[in-house]
C-alpha cells in the first residue's frame, strides 16, 4: 500500500516539475523570438475556451471506450447538441440550451448503442453513420424550422444559423487571482523573464471565466473518482477489458454499456452547447471537426482522464495561439525544436541507463530511427524559424490538425486501449 502511494505521489511530483519547466521553456522562447503571445493570457484564456469542446468530446469517447464501445460518431453527437441547444435558447434561454444540447447527444448515443449493443453493428460503421446522420437532421429541421416567414426567420435565423440566445451563460473571476485590482495583468506587461510569463497564464486562466468551463473542467476528477473508485466503474471498466468475465460475476454488460454510451452522447453534447455559448447561436459546421480532436486527445492520454485533459490543452493552446498571431506560430518552430532536443535526450539516458546490450540490439533500430527523425526535424525548424518571417495563413490555419496527426504517431508508442474494446458482445456467449 505504501508502495502504490509512494509511486502516486512521485508521479505526481514528476508531472508537477514537467509543468514547470514547461513554462520556463516556453518563457525562454519568448525572450528570444520578442513573440510575447506565447505565454500572454489572451493566448491562455482562448487555450482555454477552445480546449474545452475538445476535453469534453474526448471524455464522451472516454466512457464509451472505457466499456468496450468505440465511438468514433462524437463529431455527429455534437452537431447535435448545437443545434438543439441554438433552438431551445433563443426561445427559453441558457439554461434550456444547456438541457437540450445534453438529451440530443445523450439521443445521438442512444442510437450508436441500440446499434452496436443491441444489434451487434460493428462500432466504426455505427459511429460513421451517426457523423452523417447529425448534419443531415440539423440542416433538414433548418430548412423546415428557419425558413422565412417562420418566428425564427423573423428573429434572424437562416437555414445555416439561428437567432442569437435568449441569454448567456455567467462569466466569474476567481478570487485572489482576478478579482479585484488587476494585478496579474500589471505584472503580465511588464515582460520580465518567468514571473510575467507566470502571470500572463494564471490571468488567462482565471480571468472572465465562463460557468461551464468550470463544469467542464470539475467533470475530470468526477470522471476519474467514479470509474477508478466506484463499484459502478469498476463493472464499467470491467465491461471493457472482459465482458464475459464481468458477467460471470454478475455485471449487467449490456445495461452498463448502455448507461455508458448514452453518458458519452451527453457529454459530447455538452461540448456542442459550449459552442453555442461562446458564438451566441448556432452556426452550421461550428464544431469544426473537434469530435475528432477529441477523440485523438483521448488517445494520446492513453484512455486516461489526465492525459485526455494534456491533449485537450495542446491541441487548444495551438488553435489559440494560431487565432491570436501567425507571428507567434512562426517562434513556436523554435520551441518545438527544443522539444525535439530534449526528446533525444531522454531516449539517450534512457539506452544509456538501461545497461542491457542484449535490449538495446533488438530495439536499437527503432529507437535510433526516431532520434534520427527527432535531430532532423529539428534542424529543419530551427531552418524555419530562422529564415521565414509569417507562415503562409493556410499553414497556420491547419496547426491544429498536423499537431493533431503527430501527436499521435508519437504517443502511438505507449498506448494501451481496452482489451475488449470495439468487441462484438452477446450475452452467454464466450469471445
Amino acid at each position: 500500500m505504501t508502495t502504490v502511494a509512494s509511486t502516486k505521489v512521485r508521479k505526481y511530483h514528476l508531472a508537477l516539475i514537467g509543468v514547470a519547466l514547461l513554462i520556463l521553456l516556453m518563457s525562454l522562447v519568448r525572450i528570444m523570438s520578442g513573440a510575447n503571445d506565447i505565454t500572454s493570457s489572451g493566448t491562455f484564456a482562448a487555450a482555454l475556451m477552445l480546449a474545452v469542446p475538445i476535453g469534453l468530446a474526448g471524455l464522451g469517447g472516454l466512457w464509451a471506450e472505457r466499456a468496450g464501445v468505440v465511438n468514433i460518431g462524437l463529431e455527429g453527437m455534437m452537431v447535435l447538441g448545437t443545434w438543439f441547444a441554438g433552438w431551445a435558447g433563443y426561445q427559453w434561454g441558457a439554461m434550456a440550451a444547456l438541457l437540450a444540447g445534453l438529451i440530443a447527444g445523450a439521443l445521438g448515443g442512444l442510437i450508436h448503442a441500440i446499434a452496436t449493443v443491441t444489434f451487434g453493428v460493428d462500432h466504426i460503421i455505427s459511429g460513421v453513420a451517426i457523423n452523417l446522420l447529425g448534419p443531415g437532421v440539423t440542416r433538414f429541421l433548418s430548412e423546415v424550422l428557419y425558413k422565412e416567414g417562420t418566428g425564427a426567420g423573423e428573429a434572424g435565423a437562416g437555414i445555416t444559423t439561428s437567432p442569437a440566445l435568449k441569454s448567456e451563460a455567467p462569466e466569474i473571476s476567481l478570487p485572489l487571482l482576478s478579482s479585484g485590482p488587476d494585478w496579474l495583468g500589471s505584472l503580465e506587461r511588464t515582460h520580465w523573464f518567468l514571473l510575467s510569463d507566470v502571470a500572463g497564464i494564471l490571468r488567462g486562466l482565471t480571468h472572465g471565466v465562463d460557468v461551464l468551463v468550470i463544469l467542464a473542467v470539475l467533470l475530470l476528477p468526477l470522471t476519474f473518482f467514479v470509474l477508478w473508485h466506484t463499484a459502478f466503474g469498476l463493472r464499467l471498466r470491467s465491461a471493457g477489458e472482459n465482458p464475459w468475465a464481468a458477467e460471470s460475476l454478475g455485471v449487467n454488460v449490456p445495461l452498463i454499456k448502455y448507461v455508458a454510451v448514452v453518458i458519452s452522447g451527453a457529454f459530447a453534447g455538452l461540448g456542442g452547447v459550449f459552442l453555442v455559448f461562446v458564438s451566441t447561436k448556432y452556426v452550421e459546421g461550428q464544431t469544426g471537426g473537434r469530435g475528432f480532436i477529441g477523440l485523438a486527445a483521448m488517445i494520446f492520454g492513453n484512455w486516461r482522464p489526465g492525459g485526455l485533459a494534456a491533449g485537450a490543452a495542446l491541441f487548444g493552446y495551438a488553435d489559440g495561439l494560431q487565432l491570436r498571431s501567425s507571428g507567434a506560430v512562426t517562434s513556436f518552430l523554435l520551441f518545438g525544436a527544443a522539444l525535439l532536443v530534449i526528446y533525444i535526450g531522454i531516449k539517450l539516458r534512457g539506452m544509456l541507463a538501461s545497461g542491457q546490450p542484449a535490449e538495446a540490439v533488438t530495439r536499437g533500430a527503432r529507437e535510433y530511427t526516431l532520434m534520427a527523425a527527432a535531430a532532423a526535424g529539428s534542424i529543419v525548424l530551427i531552418w524555419l524559424w530562422l529564415t521565414v518571417d509569417k507562415l503562409p495563413d493556410e499553414f497556420v490555419n491547419v496547426t491544429p490538425h498536423v499537431l493533431t496527426l503527430l501527436v499521435l504517431l508519437v504517443a502511438s508508442q505507449r498506448l494501451r486501449m481496452p482489451k475488449a474494446d470495439g468487441v462484438r458482445y452477446r450475452r452467454g456467449e464466450q469471445h
